[in-house]
Order: C-alpha cells, then structure tokens, then sequence
C-alpha cells in the first residue's frame, strides 16, 4: 500500500496538480477516451452513450483507450456531465448531433421541489468502473469529474442546448429564489456524485462548468460562485480543477470558488491567466493552471503544432505547476497520430 501510495503522489500530473515541478510537463486531453479514436467507436457501436456510461467494463476499456494508444499523464473517466442526473431519475437522453434533451423543462417551483436527490447506489457502476480501473492504470493517476450546477441548469431550465441561454438568465434574473432553489438541489446532486468518484479511487477530479462564460463576473458571483464553491468544498482529499468555456474574466472567481488548478481555454494565455489569478489574489500562493492548446491546430500540422506547444510550455513556466491540455474537447476529426504526436512534443525536453 505505501509503495503505491508513493508510485501516484509521483505522477508527474498530481506533482503539477500540486504547485511542484514534476520530471515533465503532464499533459492529458478533454475528449481524449471518445470520438477521435476508431477503437472507441468499434466497441461503442450499437450501445446508446448514457447506457456506455453505466456499463463498468466499457467505462474501463475506453477510459483505458488513450493512455494505451498516447502515453498521456492522466485517464478522465468516460461519462457524461448528465449521467447523475439520469441516474438520479431525470427524464432526459443524449441525442446525436444535438446533446442532451430535457423532456421536460424546469419553469417552476414544483419542478424544482420534483428534482430528485442522488444516491450511491445509483451510480454503483461507476463506483465500480473506478474501482477496474485503479486496477489497470499502475501510476497513471485516474480522474473523475462532473458537470457544474450552473451548466446543468442551463440544460435542465433550456432543455437542451443553447446559443444564448435567454431562459436561463431570465429564471436567474427573473425568480433568484427559484434559481437559488434549483442550483442548490444540483449542487447537492454533483456533491454526491463527486464523493462517490472519490470515494472508489479517483486520483483528481475535473468540474466542467461548460457555459459559464456567458455569464458576467458580477452575475457568476452571485448567481454561481456559491454553488459551486458548495460542490468543489466537499471534496477535500485530491486535487480539485476547475474549468469552463470563454471565462477568462470569470478565472479569478472560479478559483476562489475552490480550485486548486484553474482551467484555462485557449483565448488566454497562460502567463496572461497567471499575472491576472495573482492580482486578484495576492495573498495566496501561485496559481496552478491546465491548459490550453486549441483543439483546431491539432489540424494544423507539424510546424504550426510544436511551435504552439513549445510557446504554451513556456508561458505555463509562469505558474506554480502547469497541466498541458487542450483549451477545450478533442475534435472528432482530429487525426489520433497527430495527438500522439502531441503528447511526444510536450514531454519533450527543453
């Protein structure tokens, strides 16, 4: 037990994760167990994505998918953001080519008091799928995550996705009590869904908060900061990251809603995010970042990808520790040599 425990505090993404200086930059991708690869569509075909996400044996082997084919630093769990609230009993389906669909919208304080709360064994097969792959991934450290309470609601209040998110910032605006209701029942929902990843042996854990760039910051801290800073506090034994779409004004509150390494996508800079996190907060110590390759120069080529790579590792030097990732998901056209390739070009050294 004490050799392993030491083999996982030595990966170099939990060194990062950390504020340390591990042997070589980590580097693991949003979207990395899915779409791109062809052996995750070969063994995913015919099996409807929220059933692939309770099925614990599947879970392992796509999770497994790109640690094996990239030599990537960590594993992310294959799930979706939705998967506690389908498991909880939320009558919704991921459709393909448009996301998840909400059979019925929350507008109402009966829809808010009809959501349901999470419980364990609900999402046993996931508790199980971690338990497989702690088993199979030796040093590599697994992490969990989920979706935040402000990115859920959207789905829940929109019913589905959205451009503009107009119902959402109408409920948030409109009825703040419901809206502090329904995120407080979600925060709830994710807190527990959390615990339970954590519970089975995740190493570090992810909350997406997807949409909360089109907030402002003024509306972030006080329609969202609270409930997620509700969630990333009940999780207290691995490294919490924190991370969402277009935020970059909205960084220094997510981290002071309780990460411990801030997302960053790929419109900011890293030591930009860096010098801004400081400011903000000087009186902690130096910010972590993961971060932020856009997706698209995947398609790029060779030149164009080790330039950026090299430009994102020396402005990622700027923070205390620094994750290498995309500045959002995998695309899924990306070509799965070129990601290989990548993850080749950030372990280089120098």
């Amino acid at each position: 037990m004490a050799d392993e425990m030491n083999d996982i505090t030595e990966a170099p993404l939990l060194v990062a994760a950390r504020g340390g200086r591990p042997s070589r930059t980590p580097v693991w991708f949003m979207r990395q167990a899915g779409r791109s690869l062809p052996e995750y569509r070969k063994v995913r075909a015919g099996t409807a994505m929220l059933d692939a996400c309770m099925d614990p044996e599947l879970v392992c082997e796509i999770t497994l998918q790109p640690v094996r084919r990239h030599g990537v630093d960590g594993a992310i769990l294959f799930s979706d953001i939705v998967v506690p609230l389908k498991a909880a009993g939320v009558d919704l389906d991921i459709v393909a080519g448009t996301g998840p669909v909400v059979a019925r919208p929350v507008t109402t304080r009966a829809d808010v008091d009809a959501l349901p709360e999470l419980h364990e064994e609900q999402v046993a097969p996931v508790a199980e799928a971690v338990g497989l792959l702690n088993r199979e991934l030796g040093d590599v450290p697994l992490i969990g995550f989920a979706g935040a309470p402000f990115t859920l609601a959207s789905y829940l209040v929109e019913g589905g996705p959205s451009k503009h998110h107009e119902r959402t910032k109408a409920l948030m605006h409109g009825d703040p009590d419901l809206w502090h209701a329904l995120l407080d029942k979600l925060a709830g929902i994710t807190a527990e869904f959390l615990r339970v990843q954590v519970a089975a042996g995740v190493k570090a854990v992810q909350l997406f908060d997807s949409w909360a760039g089109a907030l402002s910051e003024r509306d972030y801290r006080e329609f969202v900061l609270p409930h997620s800073a509700r969630v990333l506090g009940s999780v207290t034994t691995v490294p919490r990251i924190h991370f969402g779409v277009g935020t970059s004004e909205l960084l220094p509150a997510m981290r002071e809603a309780g990460a411990d390494v801030v997302g960053v996508d790929w419109r900011t800079p890293l030591d930009v995010a860096v010098r801004r996190l400081e400011a903000a907060a000087p009186h902690l110590p130096k910010p972590v970042v993961q971060g932020n390759l856009d997706p698209a120069l995947l398609f790029a080529g060779l030149p164009a990808l080790e330039r950026e790579v090299d430009r994102i590792k020396r402005e990622g030097e700027a923070a205390a520790g620094h994750i290498f990732n995309l500045g959002h998901g995998v695309l899924p056209d990306t070509d799965p040599d070129v990601i290989t390739r990548a993850v080749e070009l950030v372990h280089r050294a120098g």
